[in-house]
């Protein structure tokens, strides 16, 4: 196959040797630059004028047109057996501005070189089949995690664990298949040869499981927050408590009824845990038709919350919601809460916080397992309502084709298949040298 025979160009691409730094933006202790591609040892040597063993690292005078550009330790991995599945080589340099610029400049200047795009070396990873699209999914929500149960389910990810569960759900399904190919093989002989006894068992074992993990908390809710809205009249202290829980000055706060007129969102990391603290408009009927609007928008955030905070009267309280009586400094509550909190002195917030953790318990993915984000979950539902139809049809023909839909499902979680329309899109969440 020619280079540029995919209408795509990705073989054009692939075919590149690039190059980019791996590491943090200069100035910094130490700056690593990475080669990837079939003049990766042809660029490590015209700089350090010799190829080290492989896997080893070693310390080179890096030169271009004579002039030493530094000291460096310098190690070539060939492929396949390389982060990308080709050859590559990285250079550890002291990390000072100028001289991570005069390498990436003695880069630029080879023939056959050129800088890598934002996740470019960890797309040519996946495409040459060194992780699967799980993995780098896993390893894109690593660089975003912000709290330690981001960073575990990202860790979990990347290092395959969905992938290991997909490829004996793809076992099983290739054992059930084939027990309906071999009844098929034999259904036009005089001994006609039914499903094993076990197969109804099997299949719907396999149902069982599928619809387990589609019943998990959401990847979403652990990356985006724990959606948390306070509620409830004008000036009951919503803003105040808002600030009060970020940490920050994030909304405005007056003694004018009506001052929050949108939606005001402040993300937070409570007991590790990821919560979206939103601030809402208070509700009440208004002539004002900016802040009409503002409390329609208030309405749909109760709708949406995940957890909420009300600071009205508790016989107004939406179903569920958590009773705070706020300004406790000025009084004792008037009528049943939860919970008294004042701003103003503190008074109570660790209370609510231990609170919204507690109820954030059953919200989030448990501790070690794996979510599911939404593109996993289409897929999942997609094999699963094939195991459904192979569950409840009659005819050996439909069920072998529903099974055939499922395992095509399983592969677009791994990227086996149908998955080409969101690769640009997931590999440019990465930076660039990653």
């Amino acid at each position: 196959m020619e280079a540029d025979a995919r209408p795509d160009g990705r073989e054009e691409e692939l075919s590149d040797t690039i190059y980019a730094l791996s590491s943090g933006a200069p100035p910094a202790a130490i700056a690593v630059v990475r080669i990837s591609g079939p003049e990766a040892d042809a660029a490590l040597e015209a700089l350090a004028g010799t190829l080290p063993e492989p896997r080893r690292a070693t310390l080179a005078a890096l030169r271009a047109d004579g002039e030493v550009l530094d000291n460096a330790l310098i190690s070539r991995f060939p492929g396949p057996h390389s982060a990308t599945g080709e050859d590559v080589a990285e250079l550890h340099l002291h990390g000072g501005r100028a001289v991570v610029a005069g390498v990436l400049a003695a880069l630029a200047g080879l023939e056959g070189l050129r800088a890598a795009e934002p996740g470019e070396f960890t797309r040519r990873a996946f495409e040459n089949g060194r992780i699967d699209l799980a993995e780098a999914e896993g390893l894109a929500d690593l660089l975003e995690a912000e709290t330690e149960s981001q960073r575990r389910a990202a860790l979990a990810l990347a290092g395959g664990a969905l992938s290991r569960r997909v490829a004996d759900w793809q076992a099983a399904l290739l054992a059930l298949a084939a027990q309906v190919e071999a009844a098929l093989d034999f259904s036009d002989e005089d001994d006609v040869a039914l499903l094993p006894a076990t197969f109804a068992a099997q299949l719907g074992a396999l149902r069982g499981e599928l619809a387990g993990w589609l019943a998990r908390p959401p990847l979403e809710r652990l990356r985006d927050g724990i959606r948390v809205v306070i509620a409830g009249p004008p000036n009951a202290g919503k803003s105040s408590l808002l600030n009060a829980l970020a940490g920050r000055e994030a909304a405005i706060v007056t003694a004018v009824p009506g001052t929050t007129r949108d939606l005001i969102e402040a993300p937070v990391a409570l007991g590790g845990a990821p919560f979206l603290l939103i601030d809402t408009a208070g509700l009440r009927d208004s002539a004002d038709t900016v802040e009409s609007i503002g409390v329609a928008r208030a309405r749909a955030a109760l709708a949406t919350a995940d957890l909420l905070i009300w600071l009205g009267p508790p016989d107004l309280a939406p179903a569920g919601a958590i009773l705070v009586h706020p300004k406790s400094d000025l009084g004792p509550p008037s009528g049943v809460a939860e919970i008294a909190v004042s701003a103003r002195t503190g008074e109570g917030l660790e209370a609510l916080i231990r609170i919204l953790i507690q109820r954030s318990t059953d919200l989030l993915p448990l501790e070690g397992e794996v979510a599911l984000n939404r593109r996993h979950r289409v897929a999942l539902d997609e094999a699963l309502g094939g195991l459904n139809e192979a569950e409840t049809t009659s005819d050996l023909l439909v069920t072998a084709e529903a099974l055939r839909r499922a395992r095509g499902s399983l592969d677009r979680i791994t990227g086996r298949a149908g998955v080409e329309d969101m690769l640009d899109a997931l590999f440019g969440r990465f930076c660039i040298g990653k």
